[in-house]
């Protein structure tokens, strides 16, 4: 069996590496969220880049007619500063300047259609952003062309809604906020049972732990309800200090059975992983891999996680939402029977 003091020794460097490693998680996620507010500016352009206050200079060329049409679609969108220029040639000059952003040359053909030639830079950050902008300038100018000339169509065609004005900000806190701040917390979970698993193994301290009046199955249960039981309890506080800072959040119920079953699932990967493999790299790129294919193939779903965490989150879920939830729940407990039957037929003996 070895030296007691020495098992004794490395299991408790092993118990406080495991410490640091939650208490840097979590001092991590603490830092993350004292900058929330600029943090969710940040991201918000990123996932709708004509939320931001960025303004394109636009240098505009070409026929009369079609520029004055062109002028007008630019001047009803916010965050464009259209300029005029006697010919395509000064505008690319001045483009070529850094003078404005991008090009515009409209033209209209024989037919009396516009068409316009947009030249935007083919790079950087700021190319999102000035595409978008673009895009919404164009899509103005159809609908202002398709206002005009409705009545010399020979039938009259289904009118558009009303255009809204949605708030980015509020679908960026329910389509990626919420559920990054639920899900976040089961990655970590099934990253420490792998960890923690793997190190028993190869430090020698899981003989220690046999000599304990406790089962294999009994020493890797409490591996992992350790780590899992700590996943819902954090998603919850993170659901809760957005409600205090005014983000409306229902549903606690539903969104701890949601993110319960999940991590059940998640955990009992990472068990099955590190034992199954007891090398500490090959388990955390296996346990890397199937977690990815695992979220991978549920977002092709309807009712996959991250859309019924939104919804449930939101209070918009119907039935399908709330049969979702109780469903992973169902796979997260098999999850655990199966993960259960695997170490049931593993000697602790042959691992290391």
């Amino acid at each position: 069996m070895g030296n007691p003091r020495l098992a004794i020794a490395r299991r408790e460097l092993g118990s406080l590496r495991k410490e640091k490693t939650i208490v840097l998680a979590l001092a991590i996620q603490l830092f993350v969220a004292a900058f929330s507010s600029f943090l969710v500016v940040g991201l918000v352009s990123l996932y709708d880049p004509s939320a931001g206050s960025y303004e394109v200079d636009v240098a505009i060329a070409g026929g009369d007619e079609a520029v004055e049409s062109l002028l007008r679609a630019t001047a009803s969108e916010q965050g464009i500063d259209a300029r005029v220029y006697p010919s395509t040639n000064s505008a690319l000059t001045a483009f070529e300047q850094r003078e404005v952003d991008a090009v515009l040359e409209a033209s209209t053909d024989e037919e009396g259609r516009i068409r316009v030639l947009a030249i935007a830079p083919d790079s950087g950050v700021e190319s999102t952003v000035i595409v978008v902008q673009l895009r919404d300038a164009l899509q103005q100018l159809e609908r202002n062309e398709r206002a005009e000339r409705d009545a010399f169509l020979e039938s009259t065609p289904l009118r558009l809604p009303p255009a809204t004005d949605s708030n980015p900000y509020f679908g960026f806190t329910y389509t990626v906020l919420v559920p990054l701040l639920l899900f976040l917390p089961v990655f970590i979970a099934g990253s420490l049972v792998v960890d923690s698993l793997t190190e028993e193994v190869a430090r020698g301290t899981l003989e220690l732990l046999r000599v304990a009046p406790v089962s294999f199955p009994a020493v890797v249960d409490g591996k992992v309800f350790a780590a899992g039981g700590l996943a819902p309890v954090q998603a919850m506080a993170w659901m809760g200090l957005l409600a205090l800072r005014g983000t409306p959040i229902h549903n606690f119920e539903l969104l701890f059975g949601l993110v319960t079953g999940l991590t059940a699932v998640v955990v009992s990967l990472g068990a099955t992983v590190a034992l199954v493999a007891p090398d500490r790299r090959s388990s955390q790129l296996l346990y890397s891999v199937g977690v990815l294919l695992v979220f991978a193939g549920t977002s092709l779903l309807p009712l996959n996680p991250a859309n019924t965490a939104a919804k449930l989150a939101l209070g918009t879920a119907g039935v399908s939402s709330v049969a979702g939830a109780v469903g992973l729940l169902v796979i997260g407990a098999v999850s655990l029977l199966g993960m259960r039957m695997v170490v049931s037929r593993i000697d602790p003996n042959e691992l290391g």
